[in-house]
């Protein structure tokens, strides 16, 4: 699988590895980060909480999969606060993602970066438009980045003025041989 990953990449990625489902920390304190609304997505999105299932359901659900296969993106910023650079990179990795979901995502489950902004705004708390094409953040299943680089071996800081965005696909080990 992760040949086929990464040939579904084709370079677009900066960096990428796989982990055991088991290395990943979910931390309670991310949670408890989103319900004070530190990105504004809170109870108004339906891929972030409280919309989401329950930290314990999503563990669940990562864990019964054997294996994630991460990415990342990287991008260069005029400085510290180039707001724009952010935005355009991170649509960027979201296009990406979304892409990698659009192939992979009705057998393995994809996580991106941030919420979702397929409608502007969210349709929540209506009936989710494009529940097919909606994939959940990282951090909204509760999903420690920083850990979740180090099982990966993975740069979290790129140094000064870069961003990096991370993604990851789910999948069983004998999808491999399949």
């Amino acid at each position: 699988m992760k040949e086929i990953f990464e040939q579904a990449l084709k370079g677009r990625a900066f960096e990428y590895a796989v982990i055991s489902t088991r290395d990943i920390v979910f931390s309670l304190e991310l949670l408890k980060a989103c319900e004070s609304n530190v990105c504004g997505k809170y109870n108004k999105n339906w891929t972030c909480p409280p919309a989401t299932e329950s930290m314990e359901k999503q563990k669940e659900k990562i864990t019964a999969f054997s294996s994630a296969f991460l990415f990342t993106t990287k991008f260069d910023l005029e400085d510290s606060f180039d707001y724009e650079g952010m935005e355009k990179g991170k649509n960027y990795h979201n296009l990406l993602s979304a892409e990698m979901h659009e192939k992979f995502g009705k057998t393995n489950p994809v996580y991106g970066a941030g919420s979702c902004k397929i409608c502007k705004p969210c349709t929540y708390p209506e009936p989710c438009r494009f529940p097919e094409k909606a994939f959940p953040p990282i951090e909204g299943a509760g999903i420690n980045v920083m850990e979740l680089s180090k099982s990966g071996n993975i740069h979290y800081n790129n140094g000064p003025n870069t961003i990096t965005y991370f993604s990851m696909i789910l999948f069983n080990t004998d999808q491999i041989n399949n």
